[in-house]
């Protein structure tokens, strides 16, 4: 038999045995999904006076499991050297998630009209925080952040970010078309910013008024502010941080060491070399969960600022790309949620979701750059996975608000429909009209 006929043959069979195994799978009957699953798809997509976006839970809790979990392999280490317990840091980060959880069920019920009319209080109440901290703050590593009250330590920079973008959305409701016509308009929120900014360069936190720099700046942008003044904010703002960098000592050591680490890999430049061993020893798949050496005490911050460096020693590539993926998901969600409540004419609920999709962008994004030596480390934490009881309770109410504000949407649609459908009575008169033609 020549070579030719053989292919034929061959291929003619394959054929035949794969129809024969689709034909014998097709009458294989398929198991229906269980109930539970079906009315939870269903949930995210049906527009009632219940129904909210079931995927930005999913997203969360996702996220605060992965983030259990690496607080768990980083920090057994110097846990067990300072406080004898190697579970002393995941116990602390399992009772925040519970208590996130527990003041996410409350927050829930508030409606996005408080947030909007108590939007100046709340700014006040943000300042009066950053005041006190300066006051009666406890000092780590020479930075004044935390607000000890007994059992709980508050860092004050981050319930701030959320009021203050909470201000700045309700401004731009009431000021939106001064921001788009006058100079005086687009000033305005900037001194405040300005303000607030001064009390936190006092703790010293560049990190965070870096954040909310950018967010306000894209908020700005997304109000419809004139490009000449983006370009002058821009290049006034680049000013202002280089200078704030350039005259403070271990700032500028920051800048130094992030341009070239090995110069000093001892010093300026050790927390920065350490965590790019961790990446280059995760290479593809990792070293696998609690296999990670720079843990064991190498890697300084190793469960809050750079625990994204640990989760690339442990599941290399394929992890940080699962983690990114993630949170580029809920940020997409974020800013479609504002576009989509703007189409709506909610105009507080579209700023204050896409602030908080900016916020959440740009701190992520700072986070693993820092850690991977893309940029300047700023010491912000991962949100929703690196370990610390404010920034999870902060960015948990940030995405509790975001659930807000999808529910208040789909109940007025809902409100929106049933209004335009007839009453039964008036669907009687008009049958008993109809017959009576």
């Amino acid at each position: 038999m020549s070579l030719e006929k053989t292919m034929t043959l061959a291929r003619t069979v394959s054929l035949e045995t794969t129809q024969a195994i689709s034909k014998t799978l097709s009458q294989v009957p398929v198991p229906p999904l269980p109930e539970w699953i079906n009315r939870f798809m269903a949930g995210s997509n049906q527009y009632g006076a219940s129904a909210f976006d079931r995927s930005f839970i999913v997203l969360g809790l996702t996220m605060y499991m992965v983030g259990l979990v690496m607080v768990a392999s980083s920090s057994i280490p110097v846990a067990e050297r300072l406080f004898n317990n190697p579970f002393h840091f995941v116990i602390r980060h399992g009772i925040y998630i519970g208590l996130s959880l527990a003041i996410a069920s409350v927050a829930l019920q508030i409606p996005m009209s408080w947030w909007h009319k108590n939007s100046s209080y709340l700014l006040g109440f943000a300042i009066v925080l950053l005041v006190t901290v300066l006051l009666i703050g406890r000092s780590v590593n020479g930075s004044t952040r935390w607000i000890v009250l007994g059992p709980i330590t508050v860092q004050a920079a981050e319930p701030a970010k959320l009021f203050f973008f909470c201000y700045l959305s309700a401004y731009l409701v009431r000021r939106r078309e001064q921001v788009m016509e006058n100079l005086k308009g687009f000033i305005k929120p900037l001194i405040v910013f300005g303000v607030m900014a001064a009390l936190l360069l006092l703790q010293p936190d560049l990190g965070t008024v870096i954040v909310m720099f950018v967010t306000t700046f894209g908020l700005l942008f997304l109000a419809g502010a004139k490009l000449w003044q983006f370009i002058a904010m821009a290049l006034v703002g680049a000013t202002s941080l280089g200078m704030l960098a350039y005259f403070e000592p271990y700032r500028w050591r920051r800048v130094t060491s992030f341009l070239d680490p090995w110069q000093d890999p001892f010093g300026s430049g050790y927390q920065l070399t350490q965590s790019l061993m961790a990446y280059g020893r995760g290479d593809l798949l990792g070293q696998g969960l609690g296999n990670s050496i720079q843990k064991l005490e190498y890697l300084p911050e190793a469960h809050t600022d750079f625990v994204m460096a640990v989760l690339a020693e442990e599941f290399g590539f394929v992890g940080i790309s699962v983690v990114l993926i993630l949170s580029m998901i809920l940020v997409y969600k974020a800013l479609i949620l504002g576009r989509y409540a703007l189409a709506k004419e909610k105009y507080f609920e579209g700023f204050l979701a896409y602030s908080i999709g900016i916020w959440m962008c740009f701190q992520a994004a700072v986070n693993i750059g820092a850690s991977a030596g893309i940029v300047p480390t700023k010491g912000l934490t991962m949100p929703l996975i690196s370990y610390g009881g404010s920034s999870m309770i902060v960015m948990t109410l940030a995405l509790v608000i975001l659930i807000r504000i999808d529910h208040e949407i789909r109940l007025q649609s809902i409100q929106a429909t049933s209004s335009k459908r007839p009453s039964k009575r008036e669907a009687k008169s008009k049958v008993k009209q109809d017959g009576d033609k």
